[in-house]
């Protein structure tokens, strides 16, 4: 038999995981492929926010990334933090799911923003920056975050902030930073 750039289609058998039926992979193929991210909303006991200035770009970030393929946001969150700060933080519940649309390079996108509590400034002594991704970590109020990030990440940070203080707890869901459901 001849050599094939194409495998041989799989023998027949119930269509599922291991063995998709035609339509099914065909479905697959259409769907949207978006990126996903997640971060952590973490404060000081005055309120402010932790943010990190990467190296890689202008605007700065709350902790967190980008979540990898078979990852979980919520795993990605522990990940990314571990990865950029050199220590754990206790992610408490989710906040904030924002859509993004496409915006230069990025993809769109669903953004998770978790609750990462209260760090007191002893455990901000703790942190190790890694010397390739980030310049800086620093607390700053919601206004002074506002000259440092886009216009989003501020609408997204001002609902987490919301969030965080609610008494009832549910998480936000937003396009590019706005409210798109009506309230409860």
């Amino acid at each position: 038999m001849p050599p094939t750039d194409h495998p041989a289609p799989p023998a027949p058998g119930p269509a599922g995981p291991e063995d998709p039926s035609a339509a099914e992979r065909e479905v697959a193929a259409r769907t949207a492929r978006q990126r996903i991210a997640a971060g952590a909303l973490v404060r000081d006991p005055a309120g402010r926010i932790l943010m990190v200035e990467p190296s890689y770009k202008p605007t700065w970030e709350i902790p967190g990334g980008m979540v990898e393929a078979q990852e979980s946001p919520l795993d990605a969150c522990h990940r990314e933090i571990r990865e950029e700060l050199g220590i754990d933080v206790p992610i408490t519940r989710l906040l904030v799911v924002d859509w993004v649309p496409r915006r230069g390079v990025w993809p769109e996108g669903l953004l998770f923003v978790f609750d990462g509590g209260t760090m007191s400034p002893d455990r901000l002594a703790e942190v190790t920056l890694p010397d390739d991704e980030l310049l800086a970590v620093r607390f700053v109020t919601l206004a002074q975050a506002r000259d440092h990030v886009g216009p989003g990440m501020h609408l997204r940070l001002r609902e987490a902030l919301t969030a965080a203080l609610s008494p009832h707890g549910a998480p936000v869901y937003l396009e590019q930073g706005r409210h798109r459901l009506a309230p409860a």
